[in-house]
């Protein structure tokens, strides 16, 4: 399977047009590619706005399938493949713009984790963060990718705010500790910010330290300043039940948590903590606080699919574009069935929007 050469294939639009935005097709296997084309179906005016950086023939299964589906204007949607992103303006309507990133050798088994899939979604990561750091289009939103097959094909990063993370500082010219990310994930009413992202939980522990907390703290903060929000009110977790209780039931409240809030208070953030997990977040959710940091993955994670993966959404926080995404994954036992929902991919398209306008 060979990849596109980005150097070849983009070039800058034309002067005055709005940038594109990038929406990558995900791990072919999954759903990715179903909600994508259900995206364009929901959002006509998308087709003269957004690219997909993709393979056009497991895109044009996809389509087939909302097709067989009977999903309303499948039939008459038509994906044409582009070779610069300035074409996006020439097409007829009812085209959808597909640059492709990956050659896939046939169509992947669904529902499967393959190498092959694995390789082919990690192209599209490639291409979409290459054109984004390149200043041609204004967002990336990345469906749904699955980290064994991602595994599978060598890609030594298990996810794609890691991989984001190593493309981008290859770009800027610096270490990947120089470039610090972080997640955030939203729902109606709830956004939590993560401190450790794809470890494990052991070493997950080890990440809550004063300095990953701080860091945490001024990432998510510069993030907000850029949208114009100059102190959000920001809650942080603690790691142990009911916040450690004074030392009880661990010190690293004490030891680490509380220095990382007095330092981020002495900076002017509006900061409380830490605060008991098992009620931090249901306090942010009735208006407490506009932000919870979490100290783990499913910690902050957890609550935020509770309210619905439908309208979740992942933002890359400390990235040089904006990256947003669903906050589900393949859905491998659906893949292929024409009822996954494009609801949770299309909150990420406008949250990136939102973020661009604010």
């Amino acid at each position: 399977m060979s990849s596109a050469n980005p150097a070849s294939s983009v070039h800058a639009q034309p002067t005055g047009q709005r940038k594109p935005l990038l929406l990558t097709m995900g791990d072919p296997a999954g759903i990715g590619p179903e909600i994508v084309i259900k995206a364009f179906l929901e959002r006509p005016h998308l087709r003269q706005d957004a690219v997909v950086i993709g393979d056009l023939n497991a895109l044009q299964q996809a389509l087939d399938v909302c097709a067989a589906a009977s999903i309303a204007g499948a039939a008459s949607l038509t994906l044409s493949p582009i070779q610069r992103l300035a074409q996006l303006g020439q097409l007829p309507a009812g085209h959808v713009a597909v640059l492709q990133a990956c050659a896939l050798d046939g169509l992947v088994p669904m529902g499967q984790v393959s190498a092959q899939a694995g390789q082919a979604a990690a192209d599209c990561i490639r291409l979409a963060a290459q054109t984004a750091l390149a200043g041609q289009a204004r967002a990336v939103v990345t469906a749904p990718i699955h980290k064994e097959a991602l595994a599978a094909a060598g890609i030594g990063h298990p996810g794609h705010t890691e991989y984001l993370q190593a493309l981008a500082a290859a770009h800027l010219g610096v270490s990947v500790d120089a470039l610090p990310v972080r997640m955030m994930l939203s729902a109606p009413g709830l956004r939590t910010v993560l401190v450790s992202i794809h470890v494990s939980l052991r070493q997950a522990l080890d990440a809550v330290t004063r300095e990953g907390v701080l860091s945490t703290l001024r990432i998510l903060t510069a993030h907000f300043r850029l949208g114009g929000w100059e102190r959000p009110r920001i809650a942080v977790a603690g790691l142990n039940p009911h916040a450690g209780e004074g030392g009880l039931f661990g010190r690293e409240e004490i030891d680490s948590i509380a220095p990382a809030l007095e330092q981020a208070a002495r900076e002017g953030m509006l900061v409380s903590g830490p605060h008991a997990p098992d009620t931090v977040f249901m306090r942010a959710r009735q208006g407490e606080f506009d932000v919870v940091v979490a100290m783990y993955h499913d910690q902050g994670l957890i609550p935020v699919k509770l309210l619905g993966l439908e309208h979740g959404v992942n933002t890359t926080l400390g990235l040089p574009f904006v990256r947003t995404s669903p906050d589900h994954g393949t859905a491998f036992g659906i893949a292929g069935q024409g009822v996954a929902s494009a609801a949770s991919l299309l909150a990420a398209v406008d949250a990136a929007d939102g973020l661009l306008q604010t």
